[in-house]
C-alpha cells in the first residue's frame, strides 16, 4: 500500500473509534404509514432499551470498519480490495446512522470502542492471511450473523420507535447483500468450530456493548 493509502485507513480507523463518521446516503426514514401514525411517547425504559440495541449496532459497525480494513491489507487482489472498500463505505453509512440515532435517544456509543476496533482488526487480518476464499467466507459468515442479530432487534425494538426500525431495516438489507456478494465472489463456508467461535465472541460483545 502507498503512504496515502495508509493515511486514509488510519483516518478511517480514528473516525470509527471516535464517532466522527461520514455518510454517503441519508438516514433511512420510517414508511409513510408510520410517519402518519399517531406517535406514542416511549417510556424511559423503552428509550433505554432502544439505545442499548442501537449501541450494539454501532459497535458492530465499528468492528465492520476494522474487519474490512484488515482484509484489504491482507489481500493482494485489486478486485477484492475494491470489494472490501465498497462494503466498508456502505457500513460507514450505518456507523453514522446509528451514532445519530444514539444522540437522538440521549445516549452514547460504547465506551469500549477502541477495544472492539483493535480486536476486530486483529481477527480480520488473521482471517485474511488464510487466503482470499476464506477471507470472503469469513465476511459472509459475519454478515449472516449480523443479519441474525438485527432480526432479533426488530422483534424487541419498542413498537413506537419507527426511526430506529427504519435504520435497522436498511442495515439488514445491506448486510444480506454484502454476505451474498462475498459468497458469489468465491467465499467458502467456514467449518462449524469457526462459526461457533464467532457466535460466542459476538455474544460477549453484544451483551457488554448493550450496557457499556
Amino acid at each position: 500500500m502507498l503512504l496515502d493509502d495508509w493515511i486514509t485507513e488510519f483516518d478511517r480507523g480514528l473516525r470509527s473509534m471516535t464517532g466522527v463518521s461520514r455518510m454517503t446516503r441519508p438516514m433511512p426514514l420510517p414508511a409513510e404509514s408510520a410517519q402518519l401514525a399517531e406517535r406514542v411517547e416511549m417510556t424511559a425504559q423503552e428509550r433505554a432499551h432502544a439505545a442499548g440495541l442501537m449501541r450494539v449496532n454501532h459497535v458492530g459497525e465499528v468492528c465492520a470498519q476494522a474487519l474490512y480494513q484488515a482484509q484489504k491489507l491482507a489481500t493482494r487482489s485489486p478486485a477484492l480490495k475494491q470489494a472490501f472498500e465498497h462494503a466498508a463505505r456502505e457500513e460507514e453509512d450505518h456507523l453514522a446512522w446509528t451514532a445519530k440515532r444514539l444522540e437522538a435517544l440521549d445516549s452514547r456509543p460504547s465506551l469500549l470502542n477502541p477495544l472492539w476496533y483493535a480486536g476486530a482488526l486483529a481477527i480480520g487480518f488473521a482471517a485474511g492471511r488464510f487466503g482470499d476464499r476464506v477471507s470472503l467466507g469469513f465476511m459472509a459468515e459475519t454478515e449472516r450473523q449480523v443479519e441474525h442479530h438485527l432480526n432479533g432487534h426488530m422483534e424487541t425494538m419498542p413498537a413506537g420507535d419507527y426511526e430506529s426500525r427504519a435504520i435497522v431495516e436498511q442495515m439488514r438489507a445491506d448486510e444480506a447483500a454484502h454476505g451474498k456478494a462475498a459468497m458469489d465472489a468465491g467465499g467458502v463456508e467456514l467449518p462449524f468450530p469457526a462459526r461457533a467461535l464467532m457466535r460466542a465472541a459476538s455474544k460477549i460483545m453484544t451483551t457488554t456493548a448493550y450496557r457499556i
